[in-house]
């Protein structure tokens, strides 16, 4: 009994020291793997309009995709989803993968991909750190386009709190980074 006492003190103490756990601020996203009903149809939007390489088809059941070499960002497959309708929207799961873009003038280049696409938006927002393109890809997954503003634009209150905002993208300012 004397035993059992001592590890459960121990994992009392152990308990305590995970609620002050940080994950490193270096820890990325890696990628996203995605249920489609076909994978061709998805392949014409992640690969055809955003322009993501396939690194490697896995049989016909999925297909792995990336920007500039990595193994895959984002995987797509069909193995319980073949042909099948998208998830429903008033029930968990994924609300939208974000796709982080490195400069304004490549965001701007993929929503000029976009609107020669007639491919809709559901929604461009400018969130004080970032502006975002929204969208659903084929199978009414949520995606979010985005370039984050350098942290030093960031919107901060007088006390250090991020103040993030909601207001709307001004396109056509937007795609004059094409012109510059």
């Amino acid at each position: 009994m004397k035993g059992r006492k001592r590890f459960s003190l121990l994992l009392l103490k152990r308990k305590s020291k995970q609620m002050d756990y940080k994950v490193p601020a270096q820890t990325k996203i890696g990628h996203v793997h995605l249920k489609v009903a076909d994978i061709e149809r998805s392949l014409g939007f992640y690969r055809d309009i955003l322009g993501f390489e396939v690194t490697q088809h896995y049989g016909s059941s999925a297909v792995f995709l990336s920007a500039g070499g990595y193994h895959h960002h984002i995987g797509l497959n069909t193995w319980h989803s073949k042909n099948g309708g998208p998830a429903p929207i008033n029930s968990a799961g994924l609300y939208h993968v974000a796709i982080l873009y490195p400069t304004r003038k490549d965001l701007a280049e993929v929503l000029m991909r976009l609107i020669q696409a007639k491919y809709p938006l559901t929604g461009a927002s400018d969130h004080g750190v970032s502006h975002a393109l929204y969208m659903d890809d084929p199978d009414r997954n949520g995606v979010e386009l985005y370039w984050d503003r350098p942290k030093e634009e960031w919107p901060f209150e007088a006390n250090g709190k991020l103040q993030m905002i909601t207001e709307a993208l001004d396109l056509e300012d937007l795609l004059k980074e094409l012109h510059s």
